[in-house]
């Protein structure tokens, strides 16, 4: 439903609120006035981006949170834990209140309850004003923005990961059993070997870096190929039985059949497998599509994100949005990445990509669970 609908079904109490905040002239004892006079005022460009230009950097976390998620309704304990997420400084019990932000949101008119008996406890965005979000905050964000030319040199990896899921499998069959260290990685022999085999070569994890929280083994694989690892292994594509790593019957299959995975479906599983670390990783993937769909510096895209982004333990914001964000998503073919003598590294949105990025949702509970908690992740990955 769009504002006008839910300003209709709501009480004369709530409209008075509403129609305070953008101080509306009108008879606060007449519904249709107070309706006409917010829908007039909220409304109006001027208003409408005053307002969001006057929120502080937490409350548009917690409205980019709102914004990717395809859903309108939300209970209280789903926005609680957005608010919570978008608030990066611990704060002393009882000087800061997560309702709060809900309640600015509501006196605001961009969040209503239900108006039947089961949508009452849920929370609505109306969807005329989640398009006027995006359309505003796009622009705010643009204009942080340093678009070039094309760069003389770039990278563009474009269905190579899908090429090396296969060529893993394929390496996995010749070899038919790989045997496995009692911490159940490869051994650094035939890890090199397949490494090598690879369309993009990486090094070794080096041994005592502090590695953790992005994939079940990220702790003994290099970025890239454990993704690989962790997709063939989730897919149930390989095994580790009794020390060793082999193929499984669907890993059979997909060889036999020469059929390599779907773009949407890696992509969708680096999603859930990125979620943990990052919970807004979606939303962040989807400001890239919408912020460099022409070349753009790294360094202006990466100002914009950062401000989205929370450390997670030892991984800055910045770091997280270059070697987990960006470089990952050229790792998928979503974006390119070159260098300009000028602007230095510039990035790019490629066309399958931008497709593959607006065409995928991943509810937000759906994750990929790596530990039992998040806090035994900071002593997994001691680099072995």
């Amino acid at each position: 439903m769009n504002l006008a609908d839910m300003l209709s079904y709501a009480d004369i109490h709530e409209l008075g609120r509403i129609a305070h905040t953008y101080e509306c002239e009108c008879n606060g004892h007449s519904k249709n006035e107070l309706i006409q006079s917010i829908l007039s005022t909220a409304l109006r460009r001027e208003i409408f981006e005053k307002h969001i230009q006057g929120l502080n950097i937490e409350d548009i976390r917690f409205l980019n949170s709102l914004l990717f998620d395809p859903r309108n309704a939300f209970s209280i304990e789903e926005l609680i834990a957005r608010v919570q997420q978008s608030r990066f400084q611990k704060e002393e019990s009882g000087e800061w209140n997560p309702r709060d932000m809900v309640i600015k949101f509501k006196k605001l008119g961009w969040l209503f309850n239900g108006y039947s008996q089961q949508t009452k406890f849920l929370f609505h965005v109306p969807n005329d004003l989640k398009r006027k979000f995006s359309e505003v905050l796009t622009g705010q964000f643009k204009q942080s923005l340093k678009l070039t030319n094309e760069p003389s040199v770039y990278r563009d990896e474009q269905q190579l990961l899908v090429d090396d899921i296969f060529h893993f499998l394929t390496y996995i069959s010749h070899q038919h059993e790989i045997p496995l260290t009692a911490e159940g990685a490869m051994y650094k022999r035939q890890l090199q070997q397949l490494l090598d085999r690879l369309s993009v070569q990486e090094e070794m994890v080096t041994k005592g870096s502090w590695r953790f929280g992005y994939g079940r083994m990220f702790k003994d694989y290099p970025n890239r190929f454990s993704f690989i690892y962790d997709y063939c292994y989730y897919r149930q594509l390989i095994s580790e039985q009794a020390q060793s790593l082999q193929l499984t019957e669907e890993g059979k299959m997909r060889l036999l059949e020469g059929k390599k995975e779907n773009l949407a479906d890696v992509y969708k599983f680096w999603l859930r497998l990125y979620k943990n670390p990052i919970p807004n990783v979606q939303s962040l993937a989807g400001w890239v599509d919408r912020l460099s769909s022409q070349w753009v510096t790294f360094e202006s895209l990466s100002g914009v994100l950062c401000k989205l982004v929370k450390p997670f333990y030892y991984d800055s914001s910045e770091s997280i949005v270059e070697q987990r964000i960006l470089q990952m998503m050229m790792h998928l073919g979503l974006i390119r990445i070159g260098e300009d003598h000028e602007s230095g590294m510039v990035v790019q949105v490629t066309k399958l990509g931008a497709k593959v990025i607006q065409g995928t949702f991943v509810a937000e509970e759906d994750k990929v669970v790596l530990f039992l908690d998040q806090e035994s992740a900071r002593f997994k990955g001691d680099g072995k």
